[in-house]
């Protein structure tokens, strides 16, 4: 008879040493056992047999330790995450509550606690059904049987959800990702011709050309006649990193001196600050340059009012040309004869754009991020609506204007926080042409800390969609041919401004994740993976030296489509966060090189020895105290740059969501689905914290 053999045996101590010996049977003599039904053979082998009372407890007393290990895990993080509610919500690190922000963050408070709320009930749902088994349910292609052939109410509400899941929140979900994709899709389409239009002009080698010298001329005591009389403005406010920086280089322009001057508009509220810029401006003054200095003591209309104050002038009526520059931005000395020329023999021209370029662009994995966005910006989008349409959005600095364009247009107006798109939508009705200059550069900065980077983004998102609502009814009116509007409404506003952050937001940030909850409106992997790989591919060519980043970029933009979005809706609708002007904060960092820095210092220690010897008693102790106030400035400190938890947990949100329809063919749905609702609440419980505070 064969040898029984205990596969189930919970001890080692009978088992033989020694070598295995084979025996074959020629005739095996064994009785065959009948069958009497087909439960008999497939009965299950009872696993407590030949298992003492003692084997018993310690297995009861394993699962037991187990169990409450998982349960100490379970308190551990249900206890810190009642911590970090304690620290956002109530204590908030020291800030205290203040009912008007409050006010202003309730509504979109309440509609985050309502869908995390939602979000829960449906994370619970699907964790239940699927410990008790029946998330085999998931697949719409499956038969559910009616609820009346399954025992237990809890599982008929499942059975009940299911189906209305798939009648009705499905369908409607689908719809609404079917209309995202379709915008997704004109909007791509719309950088793709973009970027063909780029590489036809390089391959081309179309960009603006000057016939002849203009500067030019027989006559050497009136040699000064070619150069027009040029306007340069330095709009600041309580800069007190950049103010000597950009002072500095404008007063470096080499231009005739009696044909150029510059105006400092400081619009500081610290007087320290303020004494700081008149004293640079005194300096520089002091050498010859023809340089003013101006303070508003009223800051109305932020820049624009500064602006429109400057142009009011009486003096201005004498120049033709306006250059303007930010407060961070560090101009070449031949800057403006590499764009002045321009405007000769081209009565028809009105601006004269040049092209940033960003002295800390390799600071941080922020600032990376943000010179792939710009040099896009500049190199495709600027450039190919320069040649082509002869128009494009002014940047609001690094540009030269010329003066009679902006008064036909009606001059700066205090109505956006975007005054430089303002002016250059109404030049454009007013049939100015626009020259862009992609070999022109102008050095500057780019935020190194988030906040300033969203700060600045809002300002830049709010700002286009209130001009357009002011706009609209005057380019319809307009006298200017109707494909010409047509850009306008539909590419300049509607498609890049306002349906690009809408169906960003929508698509990625709202309906991708929710294909987790919703299984059945799934997403198709073109929209999810190859499209936006491809445009973010495209996006990134003209940085070709951030290609690594691609994979951060992809997920740091579908994240601040959530600030975008929030900046559009504020501006569409006029909400009073829209008309909110904060200076993007700067650090600083110098453009000139050692040597030109060096002489820089030698020029400073030779003004200020001829100073001392012919300077009174009086003037001497004012440069002293003037000194002294200086000295106790602390240096700026760097703040290291911060990803915030709820971008770092929106970005992997949107990644798992991205992947879970290529997992969820190997049962790992369900450890993604906790994944995702765990990451889900952490970002709401931070947006909460955030609104409030």
């Amino acid at each position: 008879m064969a040898p029984i053999l205990d596969f189930f045996s919970w001890s080692g101590k009978d088992s033989q040493k020694g070598t295995p010996v084979i025996v074959k049977m020629e005739n095996p003599n064994y009785s065959i056992v009948e069958i009497d039904s087909p439960d008999t053979a497939f009965r299950p082998v009872e696993k407590s047999r030949g298992k003492n009372a003692k084997q018993v407890t310690w297995v009861l007393l394993l699962k037991a330790n187990r169990a409450v290990s998982g349960v100490a895990w379970l308190a551990t993080i249900l206890w810190a995450l009642l911590g970090t509610i304690q620290r956002r919500l109530i204590f908030r690190q020291g800030v205290g509550l203040a009912s008007e922000k409050l006010g202003k963050g309730k509504l979109l408070l309440n509609i985050i606690k309502a869908f995390l709320a939602t979000s829960l009930v449906f994370l619970t749902f699907e964790v239940v059904a699927y410990l008790k088994g029946w998330h085999y349910f998931e697949n719409p292609n499956l038969y559910i049987p009616n609820s009346s052939d399954f025992q237990g109410f809890f599982h008929m509400i499942y059975v009940s959800w299911l189906a209305f899941r798939v009648d009705y929140i499905a369908p409607s979900i689908q719809g609404l990702s079917t209309f995202c994709v379709v915008l997704f899709l004109i909007q791509s389409l719309d950088r793709l011709v973009l970027c063909l239009g780029c590489l036809y002009i390089k391959w081309k080698k179309i960009k603006p050309r000057i016939d002849g010298d203009p500067f030019k001329s027989d006559d050497l005591e009136g040699s000064n006649k070619n150069f027009p009389m040029v306007l340069v403005q330095v709009p600041m406010c309580n800069e007190r990193e950049v103010y000597e920086l950009s002072i500095s280089a404008v007063c470096q322009l080499d231009w005739p001196k009696d044909q150029l001057l510059i105006q400092i508009l400081d619009d500081s509220d610290d007087e320290d600050i303020q004494q700081l810029i008149k004293s640079e401006v005194s300096k520089w003054s002091q050498r010859g340059i023809n340089i003013i200095y101006r303070h508003r003591l009223v800051r109305t209309g932020y820049k624009a009012g500064n602006l429109k104050s400057a142009m009011s002038c009486d003096y201005v009526k004498d120049y033709e040309f306006v250059a303007i520059f930010d407060a961070d931005f560090q101009p070449t000395p031949d800057f403006l004869k590499h764009t002045v020329p321009y405007f000769k023999d081209n009565p028809d021209l009105g601006l004269v754009q040049a092209r940033w370029a960003f002295v800390n662009k390799d600071e941080n994995l922020l600032t990376r991020l943000q010179n792939i966005n710009l040099c896009f910006h500049f190199e495709v989008e600027q450039q190919v609506n320069g040649v082509f349409l002869n128009f494009f959005g002014f940047n609001g600095t690094a540009g030269v204007w010329r003066i009679k364009a902006l008064e036909e247009s009606g001059g700066w107006l205090e109505r956006t926080t975007v005054e430089d798109m303002d002016i250059a939508v109404r030049a454009h009705l007013h049939g100015w042409k626009f020259i862009f200059l992609n070999d022109v550069k102008v050095l500057c900065e780019v935020p190194e800390s988030f906040e300033a980077y969203r700060k600045q983004q809002h300002r830049w998102h709010s700002g286009p969609m209130q001009l357009f609502r002011l706009c609209l009814p005057t380019i319809i009116t307009s006298k200017i041919p109707t494909w010409k509007k047509a850009n306008l409404i539909l590419l300049f506003f509607l498609l890049r401004k306002l349906i690009l952050p809408f169906y960003s937001f929508t698509l990625f940030c709202i309906i991708l994740p929710l294909t987790m909850f919703i299984p059945e409106a799934e997403l198709p992997m073109w929209v999810v993976c190859y499209v936006p790989v491809l445009m973010t591919l495209l996006n990134i060519l003209p940085a070709p030296q951030s290609i690594p980043f691609v994979a951060p970029y992809l997920l740091f933009e579908n994240t601040m489509s959530v600030t975008k979005f929030n900046a559009m809706v504020s501006g569409l609708f006029q909400f009073s966060s829209s008309y909110e002007w904060v200076v993007t904060k700067k650090a600083g960092r110098s453009s000139e090189s050692d040597l030109l820095a060096a002489a820089e210092s030698d020029m400073k220690a030779l003004y200020n020895s001829q100073m001392m010897r012919g300077s009174s008693d009086s003037e001497l102790s004012e440069m002293n105290q003037l000194k002294e106030q200086e000295k106790p400035i602390p240096a700026p400190i760097k703040k290291m740059n911060k990803i915030y938890r709820k971008e770092l947990a929106l970005a992997f949100l949107l990644l798992t969501a991205s992947v879970r329809s290529l997992l969820s063919a190997h049962g790992v749905h369900f450890y993604f689905l906790l994944f995702q609702g765990v990451t889900f609440l952490l970002v709401g419980l931070d947006l909460i914290g955030e609104q409030m505070s």
